[in-house]
């Protein structure tokens, strides 16, 4: 079997380093201006992290060459590039027998479609799976052992997926077929994650981040059960699971931007030192929109795009979330 990761980043490379035993074939495709000598020569890179993958792993710039013969392709790239590198396979000759898995974490804009959504409008025969779940890639690279979801409408795809890519004593997966609830949870958490991020770095101490998480999961789960999720999963793995992951690390891209941003940092100043993708920065206002368009309150969410996108200084921002009118806590079950 070959296996096709289609991102040269971070995540990209962690996944290959992690599967290039279950294949006979790995090839990481990236972007030329993307892809650095000692990748290419040595099959290392040290930034953001160390990875350093096989002899056997090949890293082209052709995509045509990459996805030949392979029979699973993981998109890897950000979710802003993902409708454009779609676009880039269907000329590049992908077929629709070849199983197209995504596992980036993000809302498209200005559509505000979920990656599914924009890769069945690019490929709308592609046989297509979602892989979500608490994977800081530093922990994944250390031999840590975590788990994760592989949704698919067709549960065939998922377990085909699942026993292809399970890692045996590092990385357990399991199957649903809540596509939805699986992509919401996971790209949702990470503006959670800004704000627990945030808080943290305030000093403010674990009663808040206790309130954040849980608060800011009731956002989820409201936008998401409007939008069709189903509640089980977002409970799970690719729902509370990587919230608690992403929002208790450091490790985390997100929390690392919720921390500078509690020390006055502006966002721009904030991704150019970061030097890598965080999603929830964009996801921050995909859902302020998504809530806007569905009449739901999502007062956690609403902050941190304040905190992103407005001059608000971190302690107006705290008082303005904590004066808010009182309300009963809602039930979901």
């Amino acid at each position: 079997m070959k296996l096709t990761v289609i991102g040269a980043g971070c995540w990209g490379l962690t996944l290959a380093w992690l599967l290039t035993d279950n294949f006979e074939k790995v090839t990481v495709w990236g972007r030329a201006q993307d892809l650095t000598e000692d990748l290419i020569k040595n099959k290392h890179t040290s930034k953001p992290l160390e990875v350093q993958l096989d002899d056997r792993v090949e890293v082209t710039s052709d995509l045509t060459s990459a996805i030949k013969d392979a029979d699973i392709i993981l998109n890897v790239v950000a979710t802003s590039g993902t409708r454009s590198v779609c676009e880039q396979l269907k000329e590049a000759g992908i077929k629709s027998s070849q199983i197209l898995v995504n596992a980036s974490k993000g809302i498209e804009l200005p559509s505000l479609m979920r990656m599914s959504e924009v890769i069945k409008d690019v490929l709308p025969e592609q046989k297509l799976a979602i892989l979500s779940g608490p994977t800081l890639a530093k922990e994944v690279l250390e031999g840590k052992p975590t788990a994760a979801s592989v949704a698919s409408d067709d549960m065939e795809v998922a377990t085909y997926v699942q026993k292809a890519c399970n890692v045996a004593g590092k990385f357990r997966l399991y199957t649903n077929n809540d596509v939805i609830g699986t992509e919401l949870g996971g790209s949702l958490k990470n503006v959670i994650a800004i704000a627990s991020g945030f808080a943290k770095t305030m000093g403010l101490g674990d009663n808040c981040t206790g309130s954040l998480l849980t608060r800011g999961m009731a956002e989820i789960v409201r936008v998401s059960l409007q939008l069709g999720a189903n509640p089980s999963t977002l409970y799970g793995l690719s729902g509370m699971g990587d919230l608690i992951a992403t929002c208790s690390s450091p490790m985390s891209r997100n929390y690392t931007v919720g921390s500078m941003l509690a020390k006055g940092k502006k966002i721009d100043d904030i991704l150019a030192e970061l030097g890598s993708v965080a999603e929830g920065v964009k996801t921050s206002k995909a859902i302020c929109e998504l809530a806007k368009k569905l009449d739901i309150d999502v007062p956690v969410s609403s902050a941190i795009y304040e905190a992103v996108y407005t001059d608000i200084t971190p302690q107006a921002l705290l008082d303005k979330l904590m004066n808010r009118k009182l309300k009963e806590e809602e039930r979901y079950v």
